[in-house]
C-alpha cells in the first residue's frame, strides 16, 4: 500500500499538476499577470517535487505497516458498502488532517518537513508541488492511525486522504477565484492563500483540507487583510532556488539549535516546541 501523507502530487498526479501549471502560465500571460510565476522558483519546485516522488517510493512502508497492523487489531467492523460509512470516514479524515496540519505548524519536528511547502515566495500552482521529502519519517501517519484501529480500512483511508490532498493542489492557484457561500464550508483558494501568507494576521490559520469548518469550530479561521498586500515565503529564512537547501534547510537549522542548546530538556523543547 502506498502512503500519501502530506503528498499533493506523487506519481500520476504530478503529471496532472504539470498540465495545470502550464494552463495557469497561459492564463497569467493572457490576463497580464506574468509576475505570478518566477521561472527559477518554478524550476526549483519541480526539483523538489521529483525528489518527493522518489522519497515517497522509498519510505511508503513506514506508514503502511503501522496502518495495516492497527487495522488487524481493529475495534469494529466497518463496511465499505455503506454510503454513510464513507461519509463518516470523510469527516474523520478531515478532522485528523486538520490536527495533523495544525501540529505541523506548531511542532518544529513536523515543521521541518512542512516548511518546504511554505518556502515559495509566489503563490501559484507550482507551490502546490513543493513538498518535503521526510514526512513519512517524522511520524505524520500517527495522526491517522486511530482511524484504522477504529475499523476503517487502510486503503479507504488513503484513498480519501489522497483525494483531499489532490483537491488541495488546486487551492494554490493564483487566479482570483471566489466561490460565494461555499467559502463558509469549503477550503478555497482565498482561504489557502491566507494560510500561506506570512502577514501577522495570517500566520497559523486555515488548516483545513477540503473543508474549512474545523477552522471555524476551533478558532483558527482568518480572512486575508484588506489593507495590506500578502507576503509569502518563510520568516527568518532567505529564499533559495536550490532544491536541497529548500528541503533540508530547516532540518539543518533545527539540528544546529538542538546541538547548541544546554541540557536534554532544552533540546527536547527545541525539537517539539513551536517553530
Amino acid at each position: 500500500m502506498r502512503a500519501v501523507l502530506d503528498d499533493h502530487a506523487a506519481g500520476w498526479p504530478l503529471l496532472l499538476a504539470i498540465a495545470f501549471i502550464g494552463l495557469e502560465l497561459i492564463y497569467g500571460r493572457l490576463a497580464g499577470h506574468e509576475d505570478i510565476y518566477d521561472p527559477a522558483e518554478t524550476l526549483a519546485s519541480f526539483g523538489v517535487a521529483i525528489g518527493n516522488v522518489i522519497a515517497k517510493a522509498l519510505t511508503s512502508g513506514v506508514a503502511a505497516f503501522p496502518l495495516v497492523f492497527a487495522y488487524q487489531h481493529r475495534l469494529f467492523e466497518i463496511s465499505r458498502e455503506s454510503f454513510w460509512s464513507w461519509v463518516m470516514l470523510f469527516m474523520a479524515v478531515e478532522f485528523c488532517y486538520y490536527w495533523f496540519h495544525r501540529a505541523s505548524h506548531r511542532i518544529r519536528w513536523l515543521w521541518a518537513t512542512h516548511a518546504v511547502h511554505h518556502s515559495a515566495t509566489r503563490f501559484n500552482l507550482s507551490a502546490g508541488i513543493r513538498l518535503g521529502w521526510t514526512g513519512q519519517l517524522t511520524g505524520a501517519f500517527l495522526f491517522f492511525l486511530p482511524l484504522a484501529w477504529i475499523g476503517f480500512q487502510p486503503l479507504a483511508i488513503m484513498l480519501l486522504l489522497g483525494l483531499g490532498l489532490l483537491y488541495q493542489f488546486f487551492l494554490h492557484t493564483g487566479a482570483p477565484v471566489h466561490l460565494g457561500p461555499l467559502e463558509w464550508v469549503l477550503n478555497t483558494p482565498r482561504h489557502h492563500r491566507t494560510h500561506h501568507a506570512v502577514n501577522d494576521s495570517c500566520l497559523d490559520r486555515n488548516y483545513g483540507s477540503v473543508l474549512i469548518v474545523f477552522d471555524l469550530m476551533f478558532g483558527t479561521f482568518a480572512e486575508a487583510p484588506r489593507d495590506e498586500p500578502l507576503q509569502f515565503g518563510l520568516r527568518g529564512r532567505l529564499p533559495t532556488n536550490n532544491p536541497f537547501r529548500i528541503v533540508f534547510g530547516e532540518w539543518i537549522a533545527l539540528a544546529g539549535d538542538a546541538w547548541r542548546a544546554p541540557g536534554v530538556r532544552r533540546k527536547l523543547r527545541l525539537l517539539f516546541g513551536p517553530p
